[in-house]
């Protein structure tokens, strides 16, 4: 068992199931988790069954029953405390989260990092969970907007982002007054097994109702078990487009709500009256970040045809630069890809781009030798390409970045919205006029519009989700905690008269 496992106190690794402070073992399959840093198995993690799953459904439905009496306050409170937990364990958690996963240890540790920030986040939130008073049209009478918790809500979480993500989620629905179910990647389970670890012993601690925080590792079936169970009343769904698709009929088939933050093919427009210097950080990072796996990765450059060739000779430098390797080791920008089926995936991609007739600025390929044994590092690439390529309409999820080129602002905007996903997207200019019609109602149609930054590292203050094959839904900061809740409207009669709207008449 590696040091830093150890040192996370982790008592049970080899079980997949819990409510809290309780784990089960199960007679679900053998799920072995594999680190993409050196291709060395990490544990083993007995898999949710029916059995367990429907102990997970019984003991959290129960403790909703409890949770749900202690105010916002309270339950914020107890939020703090696991964010002050998560700071003593921030560098052993993201060291886990960068073997387990592959990402560079300074993205790990950032990771939790935003753990930290969305507790603090959700601290303050606790006090401000505010409905909205109306004037009523009846002399007498008051009206006014509230909110309840909804109950069980289901996380299902995506491997590139084994920890954050959940909390997103979970740190709001608890202050909220929800309890939650979290199923994550089978891909990365101990980091999940990790947090349940820690955020039960502060539950414990605070004599928080067993159940309100639960755990099912577990692939497919498990999945599947949880949008179909009619006592989860959200499920909130990180993934590929094609999952969440599933995910959105199987739980609006019962009426259920869901979240969904899908697939993303985010853009760059880079004017000729850009800063160069803050494009080229920009773009560097969010196609390269996380080896090119995260949902808001930088996946289209398009560029001015006035700046293109210089931009291009600054780009291909900079990816010379790029050290490729351990990403335990802080000097190293880029790690691996998740596994040889995502290594297969961008081989696949490398080579539908040459048959459309994409031209290598940085040919791509796999490593291979010292350092790169587990067969799943990949070196970063550039492709020129044109936007009616089939392959540019796609997400890949690696390091694969396209230069395209444009003459007018208005092209610019058409070939950026031309993709099925919209998550999120950039521009950078110094022309107020170009960044005003970006983030116009003719501009980007993504979620996310920035200005002189990058497509990827949202804050946790905004709300968080895209457009189109993107989902369409907000997690985190901003109001997103509404999801959350069941919206109530009220209105006290405290007159001697019973006026019915709209001025009708009833009398007998």
């Amino acid at each position: 068992m590696p040091n830093f496992l150890k040192d996370l106190k982790i008592t049970e690794i080899n079980k997949g199931v819990s409510t809290g402070s309780k784990w089960y073992a199960s007679a679900g399959e053998k799920i072995k988790s594999f680190s993409p840093v050196d291709g060395k198995a990490i544990g083993t993690v007995s898999a949710c069954d029916k059995r367990t799953f429907d102990i997970v459904i019984k003991t959290a439905n129960e403790a909703f029953k409890e949770w749900r009496k202690w105010t916002a306050p309270q339950r914020g409170n107890v939020i703090r405390q696991v964010g002050n937990e998560l700071r003593k364990y921030k560098p052993t958690l993201g060291k886990l989260v960068s073997y387990e996963m592959g990402k560079s240890l300074q993205e790990g540790m950032g990771e939790v990092q935003e753990m930290i920030d969305i507790s603090d986040f959700a601290l303050g939130l606790s006090r401000q969970l505010y409905g909205m008073t109306m004037a009523s049209e009846r002399p007498g009478h008051r009206m006014y907007d509230q909110y309840h918790p909804l109950g069980i809500v289901g996380i299902i979480s995506a491997f590139n982002f084994p920890v954050s993500v959940w909390s997103w989620n979970a740190f709001i629905a608890f202050v909220c007054g929800d309890v939650c179910i979290w199923k994550p990647s089978e891909k990365v389970p101990l980091c999940a097994i990790a947090v349940q670890h820690i955020i039960s012993k502060v539950f414990k601690e605070n004599g928080v109702p067993e159940g309100v925080s639960n755990l099912i590792v577990g692939g497919a079936d498990a999945g599947q078990w949880l949008c179909e169970e009619e006592k989860v009343a959200l499920v909130s769904a990180t993934g590929s487009t094609r999952m969440g698709k599933a995910v959105s009929k199987t739980v609006a088939a019962r009426l259920g709500k869901s979240i969904l933050e899908l697939g993303g093919n985010n853009a760059i427009i880079i004017s000729k009256d850009a800063d160069l210097k803050l494009a080229l950080t920009g773009s560097v990072f969010g196609a390269v970040g996380t080896a090119g796996q995260r949902c808001t990765t930088t996946r289209r450059l398009i560029v001015h045809e006035e700046i293109y060739d210089a931009f291009k000779r600054k780009l291909v430098n900079a990816y010379k630069q790029l050290k490729i390797g351990d990403p335990l080791k802080e000097e190293n920008h880029v790690g691996p890809l998740i596994d040889k089926d995502a290594v297969r995936n961008y081989v696949d991609a490398l080579g539908e781009i040459r048959k459309e007739g994409g031209k290598m600025a940085v040919p791509g390929g796999v490593l291979e030798g010292k350092g790169y044994e587990s067969g799943c590092y990949v070196r970063p690439c550039i492709a020129e390409v044109t936007s009616d390529m089939k392959i540019v309409q796609k997400e890949t999820f690696a390091p694969i970045l396209y230069l395209l080129k444009y003459k007018e602002i208005k092209d610019a905007i058409r070939m950026h919205n031309d993709v099925p996903q919209g998550l999120s997207s950039a521009i950078f200019t110094k022309n107020l006029k170009e960044a005003e019609k970006f983030l116009g109602n003719e501009g980007s149609d993504c979620g996310i519009a920035n200005v002189n930054i990058g497509t990827s590292g949202a804050e946790i203050g905004g709300a968080f989700g895209g457009e189109k094959e993107t989902g369409g839904g907000r997690e985190s900061g901003s109001d997103a905690w509404k999801n959350y809740m069941r919206r109530q409207t009220n209105t006290i009669n405290y007159s001697d008269d019973l006026p019915l709207a709209q001025g009708i008449k009833f009398e007998f």
